[in-house]
């Protein structure tokens, strides 16, 4: 019985859910069950999952931090919602790609790492007469512990001749030195030179070598009158100039720059080697003096945990008390089946779902109860053979005393759960209503369920005919992470997927295949990385689309009498953008001790223009409308009209599944599933000519099987036209339905990189000593 602050309530309570395309939900979901959300992308199961129930949450409990101290606290506004009753604490552990720092690994994100420098400070064996160090010493993130000549990095990056001047036959006016700017900082420096008396157009390699070494490599930074040549009709008047070192140049933008670009192209010019002094292990001498179980804390933290865990061997009481507590904490990363990861392995080379189960994994550690944990497709990037693991952990969670919320894909995670809330019947503005909230069998009598159709139809699928290969690509030998002189051989003009355990080798061995490779022709590469990572890059920035329809408004007659051009329609630069808002359509309100608020543009509403700009139409609607039309609408919109390109662009989208999407729906708002479909589309929208080589990573990670449905549809019409796809997949109905499998393993880490079984689906579903047989087997159509 719910009581008046639902302080005892048994259910989690939540009534007029507006959160993004959320109808006004009302929904009950009981605490202390596994429950799941289901529905098709874009269906509103994570703006009520995580937008709504989490939000909440999270905001109550701000609410009871002292008023200053929230001001330090970055805080999520308040959700769209009439009221939530029953909420205990949350948990939010979502699907999130690290951040691409070098110092952040496994160990940081565990804390394991501080659980084994402390067991070297305080058990470890020292040279006779060191002296005992803090646990900070073995953190190359500290000042105590870094090693001086890398700073704590492992590596050092240098530049040589061969990096600076790839082609020696250039002079310097020619350009020999590559690595230096171009345009007029280019120009300068070689005017600098020449007024400084080197040969600027002598062949580099006919140059002196002292005067080589000095122009690429010198500390000093002489300051020279330059008389620039003149120009016909130009005056060029002397200035004082300064010279800067090829090196110098490359280290200062690589260090300093804030432009990606910029830093992106010194490091070409840069060579990557281990730290000579420590040997890459980036720790100080005295920290690789201490040793335990006779190896340094560098070369355990290179060990895969599985040989972590075993090789902690305790010989005094304060080792036994710390190494009985590291195993503790390791056992329940191994559960997850994450026993393959060292912890010097470094957080931006795992997958987003490998991150999850690690942050996953010291939750279980914690002890907490009495809490809702919302997580966000746990499954993601896990092995069949993985997941009844992962569904033993949720269930020790929620047997501790725990509710467990998960937004979820994985049709066996969905069945071993206590409570479903399927939201739908589709995307966007088609979605958003919860169609039941109740046990899982119950689903099965709504039609209008997507996911009912999935969970309980076990109708086999049809038998298909598997392609002939006209052609193979020749991988390897790859000696890289776990793979040992592994060669591969990938069929051409056919459908391939690549399958193993976490860990075995997928995505290094679908690195390797480069546009270099005899028969490739043209590589099309397709990852779950963000579009972008500001809200001005969107949908219709990214494919292209935008381009277009801003061509469209500058055609018309009343943008010629006004004499707007293409970029008057641009949000991004001044001219056509409103000025208060800087194009972003809505200002951030700073509220003191309350979370910041956007609120929409008090000047253009949100329409991210100026008035002037507005006033132009195109058959009704102005430039700031047309943004906010989802792709099916504006697929409608312009259906009839002379704009060829416009069509093929919004036909792609749909295709791929994307109709719910707004044309000005900010990169920063999509999923790395809606990402990925998006890059996929812009491909799809080109005019091919000649064979394609279309690669991509996971494809079916955060989609619904009505989603992969749509999505295989095209990639088997690519491979019907000509082209070849290969995928790296987890999900075995898509498995079975390829031509061609590529099986590695058996295990990860150093337990895989080998090529344990390769052939088509019924032939790898039969192979011994393979963890994808079994499973590949049940999902393979039966031959009536």
């Amino acid at each position: 019985m719910s009581t008046p602050n639902g302080l005892h309530d048994s259910f989690v309570r939540v009534r007029g859910a507006r959160e993004h395309n959320l109808q006004g939900v009302d929904v009950d979901i009981p605490r202390d069950v596994l429950a799941v959300f289901t529905g098709v992308s874009g269906s509103g199961k994570s703006s009520l999952a995580f937008g709504t129930i989490y939000a909440e949450a999270q905001r109550r409990y701000f609410e009871s931090v002292a008023p200053y101290a929230r001001r330090l606290i970055h805080q999520v506004g308040a959700p769209k919602v009439g009221d939530i009753t029953g909420l205990p604490p949350a948990v939010s552990l979502q699907q999130r790609r690290s951040a691409p720092t070098s110092r952040s690994s496994v160990g940081t994100v565990t804390n394991l790492s501080n659980s084994l420098r402390m067991l070297f400070s305080r058990a470890g064996d020292y040279p006779e007469g060191a002296e005992h160090l803090d646990s900070d010493a073995f953190s190359p993130n500290t000042a105590a512990g870094a090693c001086p000549e890398c700073h704590g990095l492992g590596r050092v990056h240098r530049t040589t001749e061969e990096s600076l001047v790839p082609d020696p036959s250039l002079s310097i006016r020619e350009g020999a030195i590559a690595a230096w700017p171009g345009a007029w900082q280019g120009k300068n420096l070689r005017d600098v030179l020449d007024t400084l008396g080197h040969d600027v157009d002598r062949p580099w390699r006919e140059l002196p070598a002292e005067d080589r070494e000095w122009i690429l490599f010198t500390d000093e930074q002489p300051v020279v009158t330059v008389h620039p040549g003149r120009d016909a009709g130009r005056i060029q008047r002397p200035y004082q100039g300064t010279y800067m070192s090829a090196r110098r140049y490359v280290m200062k933008t690589f260090s300093d720059s804030k432009s990606q670009t910029l830093r992106a192209r010194a490091e070409r010019f840069l060579t990557s080697a281990p730290c000579p002094v420590c040997g890459g292990s980036r720790l100080r001498p005295e920290a690789l003096a201490v040793t335990f179980a006779g190896r340094t804390i560098a070369e355990l933290a290179a060990l895969p945990l599985t040989d972590l865990a075993e090789s902690l061997t305790a010989d005094s009481e304060p080792a036994r008390v710390l190494t009985e507590d590291l195993k503790a904490r390791i056992a329940p990363v191994l559960e997850l089946g994450l026993g393959y990861l060292g912890l010097d392995r470094a957080t931006p080379t795992l997958s987003a779902g490998e991150l999850q189960r690690l942050r996953l994994a010291s939750q279980l550690r914690s002890g907490l109860f009495g809490v809702v944990y919302v997580l966000d497709e746990p499954s993601a990037g896990l092995h069949p053979a993985d997941t009844e693991a992962l569904l033993t952990v949720l269930d020790r969670l929620k047997s501790a005393g725990n509710s467990v919320f998960v937004v979820e894909h994985h049709l066996d995670v969905v069945r071993g759960a206590d409570w479903i809330v399927d939201v739908g019947p589709h995307a966007g503005e088609h979605g958003g209503r919860v169609l039941h909230s109740g046990p899982v069998a119950e689903l099965a009598g709504v039609e209008e369920s997507a996911t009912a159709r999935f969970l309980f139809d076990r109708s086999p699928a049809p038998v298909r005919e598997v392609r002939a290969p006209r052609g193979q690509l020749n991988v390897g030998p790859v000696t890289r992470h776990n793979l040992r002189g592994v060669t591969a051989e990938f069929p051409l003009g056919v459908f391939t997927a690549v399958t193993g355990v976490s860990g075995s080798g997928k995505s290094t061995l679908i690195g390797e295949v480069t546009e270099d490779l005899a028969g490739v022709g043209r590589l099309v590469s397709v990852d779950q990385k963000p579009i972008g990572r500001t809200p001005r890059s969107n949908l219709a920035t990214y494919t292209g689309l935008f381009d277009v329809v801003r061509k469209v408004f500058a055609a018309t007659e009343e943008a010629k009498k006004r004499g707007y051009g293409v970029g008057r329609f641009s949000f991004n630069v001044a001219g056509g953008r409103c000025e208060t808002c800087q194009g972003e359509g809505f200002v951030s309100v700073e509220l003191l001790f309350l979370p910041s608020t956007y609120t929409p543009c008090p000047d253009c509403g949100g329409a991210r223009y100026n008035p002037e700009t507005l006033e132009v139409t195109y058959r009704g609607r102005n430039i700031g409308q047309v943004l906010d039309l989802t792709v099916e609408a504006a697929a409608e919109f312009f259906a009839d009209t002379d704009t060829p390109a416009v069509a093929r662009s919004l036909a792609t989208l749909l295709d791929v599944g994307l109709g719910y999407l707004r044309l000005g729906q900010p990169a920063t708002e999509l999923s790395g599933g809606e990402a990925q479909r998006i890059k996929l589309a812009s491909e799809l929208q080109r005019v091919r000519r000649g064979h394609t080589l279309y690669v991509l990573d996971e494809p079916t990670t955060g989609l619904h099987p009505a989603d992969v449905e749509v999505l295989l549809r095209q990639l088997h019409g690519l491979v019907d036209a000509g082209h070849t796809v290969v995928v790296v997949e987890h999900d075995m109905a898509v498995v079975a339905g390829a031509d061609w499998v590529i099986d590695l393993g058996p295990g990860g880490g150093d337990a895989g990189g080998r090529i344990v079984a390769a052939g088509p689906p019924a032939e790898v579903a039969r192979a011994e000593g393979s963890a994808t047989a079994p499973y590949l087997a049940r999902a393979l159509p039966q031959a009536p």
